[in-house]
């Protein structure tokens, strides 16, 4: 058995926590982040990594054991289906806690707690999902000839302007020969 908390709960008595952070976790779920208090927030962040384990899992009962602290089933069908398979490859870690400053009225610290984003769903792994080996081997072939491609379109360039010189420079010349003949 778990030891109790000691001091004043989030709302009072034992079963309004747990209501408080049943709710928390059913919002954080639907939503993906919302704002709260300090406390609040590191309360809740071990349930709903335990809660993200049990969807992992995916079996029915885990499904019971969640059910139990979650009443709205379209949550944990979003939990279970999404984010349990969003997470399948990472081994902890679920949610992140930004402190975000004082609360106007009060002045107590608030915070935004949110789940991070999955290893297969940062801008990374995507670039690295829709270019595979070889595809992205491919890709730095066409920079490779695209950067060929500059560097002699810019010869080109520089060679085109060499003659123009040379043109004007031999155009001057004659002309000089033909002012000195004169």
């Amino acid at each position: 058995m778990p030891t109790p908390t000691k001091g004043a709960r989030l709302g009072g008595s034992p079963a309004h926590e747990k209501l408080i952070l049943s709710n928390l976790a059913t919002s954080l779920f639907e939503h993906g982040a919302i704002t709260t208090t300090a406390a609040k927030a590191k309360r809740l962040q071990p349930l709903a990594e335990s809660m993200i384990t049990k969807a992992k899992r995916g079996d029915l009962t885990s499904r019971r054991q969640v059910m139990k602290r979650i009443k709205d089933k379209s949550v944990v069908h979003v939990l279970f289906t999404e984010i349990g398979e969003r997470y399948a490859d990472r081994p902890g870690g679920y949610t992140r806690i930004t402190k975000l400053g004082p609360r106007k009225g009060d002045n107590a610290p608030m915070v935004k707690i949110e789940l991070v984003e999955a290893l297969a769903d940062s801008p990374k792994a995507k670039t690295a999902k829709k270019a595979p080996a070889k595809k992205a081997a491919a890709k730095d072939d066409k920079v490779e000839d695209t950067t060929d491609e500059k560097v002699e379109d810019e010869a080109k360039v520089e060679d085109v302007a060499t003659e123009d010189v040379q043109d004007v420079v031999e155009d001057t010349k004659t002309e000089d020969a033909k002012t000195e003949d004169k």
